[in-house]
């Protein structure tokens, strides 16, 4: 159970900014920072969510985004989505080495919470207010990754990936074509669906299910129709088309990220070990 949130973090959902539709403008200043974060430039990409409160108080996003930004960079100094830990049973299996950082979690928890109280309010008075929605399956789902990653809480992870599920697929029916959401199904899906069987048989009785080849599906199309998420999508598949020997889809995949974010060290790493395979 120790990898079922492992990719699906931050693991999780972003969508356009609260109150936009998927072919609404949003908060400009979300693109910039989620842009920062695939650069890995964690600091200035919370810089940037100053201006993003600034423009809309209300945007529960923001918040969302800055609890993102640091479980982010937590992951990067592990090197969770790379393919030396994602290729790696027993590692993914494992969970990180080492310690994490104290004073990064306690920020993440604390902009976590607050994301998730801003939507659940708004919630209370716009039931089916999508960005609210959205909030709540990104804080759901890294509140799960924490736990079974960083924590190695894996049995109060378990109840984080549901809620998560369970908010992102509210979020499908009020905006079918976002394609962000399909992170975190797409995430859950690979995911439990590679694991060993006996795993998944406890699982299913938990409701929790798993299918890889859906997975994938779900996962093409967040790297195809998504925002925030697109990039993240695109790096995910890469590593499972690695897992299934895709290395084709793989190798296309990191050449466009190399492309997107080229002082992201990470993308050309990883491009550089598949065209050594």
């Amino acid at each position: 159970m120790r990898f079922i949130l492992r990719i699906l973090i931050c693991w999780t959902v972003f969508a356009p900014a609260d109150g936009a539709g998927a072919g609404m403008p949003a908060n400009p200043h979300l693109d910039d920072s989620f842009h920062l974060m695939y650069e890995l430039r964690f600091d200035a990409a919370r810089a940037r969510l100053v201006s993003c409160r600034q423009a809309d108080p209300e945007d529960s996003l923001c918040d969302a985004a800055e609890a993102a930004s640091y479980l982010f960079e937590e992951f990067h100094q592990k090197g969770v989505l790379t393919s030396e830990f994602f290729l790696n049973d027993e590692r993914l299996l494992g969970g990180i080495e080492g310690s994490p950082g104290k004073d990064g979690n306690a920020a993440f928890l604390a902009a976590n919470q607050r994301a998730r109280k801003m939507a659940e309010t708004r919630l209370k008075t716009t039931p089916q207010h999508p960005g609210a929605l959205l909030t709540l399956a990104l804080t759901d789902g890294m509140q799960g990754d924490f736990e079974a990653l960083i924590k190695k809480r894996q049995l109060q992870s378990l109840s984080f990936i549901r809620r998560a599920e369970k908010e992102a697929n509210a979020l499908l029916r009020v905006e079918p074509d976002n394609g962000d959401a399909y992170v975190a199904l797409g995430a859950a899906n690979y995911i439990i669906g590679c694991m060993p069987v006996y795993k998944r048989f406890v699982l299913w009785f938990g409701g929790i299910h798993g299918d890889r080849k859906k997975g994938m599906e779900q996962l093409q199309m967040a790297a195809t129709r998504g925002r925030y998420l697109k990039p993240l999508a695109k790096a995910m598949l890469a590593l499972a088309a690695e897992r299934e020997h895709q290395f084709d889809l793989a190798r296309g995949l990191f050449e466009d990220l190399n492309r997107e974010f080229p002082d992201n060290p990470v993308f050309a790493h990883e491009l550089s070990l598949l065209n050594a395979r």
